[in-house]
């Protein structure tokens, strides 16, 4: 239950170098410098205020927005399924994150499906989706603690947890944003508040704004190690 498209850039702060590089042109080399050196800069900010970021995403050098740690409600619409579904959008500082989308699973129940989600080798911003059906939660979680750093601090990778009988979903996406889907959302809230993740008034998130993302190869290894743990069906 994606809300496509929230994936509106995905420029990487790691730069391969092909086979072709010693033969580009000087302006190819000062090019590619002066985004090197822009992505270094935007990197080296680690917080906005209390706001401590991952190391997955940053708001770009055009972007005004002042993030905090919060969450909005909204409605999930599908015309293709007739289905509208209320749905909360969240943004949490680096320290609660990871824990914070471990609790919000827990109302999901003992078996759920799984989704990773992946734009590694996808320069146009576009993702893959990997499945895996029937898992259950503590199994997940366990696989999900183990490759922390890669959900945490890759901004091409994302998951997704799915009761799709309850039609319930958490998501952590590759900005890191917090997504939840539920006809009642009263008890994901309640983890919210438990984290000091409260609703604010016109909330807005990165994805609304210039903003880069960030990976390295390491990051595709360990995404392929995570799929290959759960038995994703490619």
């Amino acid at each position: 239950m994606n809300p496509s498209p929230f994936f509106d850039s995905n420029d990487s702060n790691s730069l391969a170098q092909g086979s072709d590089w010693h033969s580009q042109t000087t302006s190819d080399f000062e090019y590619v410098s002066a985004k090197t050196a822009l992505s270094e800069a935007l990197f080296a900010v680690d917080s906005i205020g209390s706001f401590e970021f991952t190391d997955a995403v940053r708001p770009g050098k055009d972007s005004s927005l002042m993030l905090q740690q919060g969450y909005r409600r909204e409605t999930f619409r599908s015309r293709s399924r007739n289905l509208a579904l209320p749905m909360i959008l969240a943004a949490a500082t680096r320290d609660v994150l990871f824990d914070l989308f471990l609790e919000l699973m827990n109302p999901l129940g003992k078996l759920v499906d799984c989704v990773l989600e992946t734009s590694h080798s996808h320069g146009d911003g576009s993702h893959e989706d990997l499945y895996r059906e029937k898992i259950d939660l503590p199994v997940l979680k366990s696989a999900l603690c183990d490759f922390e750093e890669l959900l945490m601090n890759d901004g091409c990778t994302g998951v997704a947890v799915v009761n799709p009988r309850k039609q319930l979903e958490v998501q952590l996406d590759e900005h890191k944003m917090l997504m939840v889907y539920a006809e009642d959302l009263t008890p994901f809230e309640r983890t919210f508040f438990e984290y000091d993740v409260w609703p604010m008034e016109n909330m807005k998130f990165i994805t609304e704004e210039d903003h880069v993302h960030s990976s390295r190869p390491v990051y595709q290894k360990q995404f392929d190690q995570l799929s290959f743990r759960l038995g994703m069906d490619i």
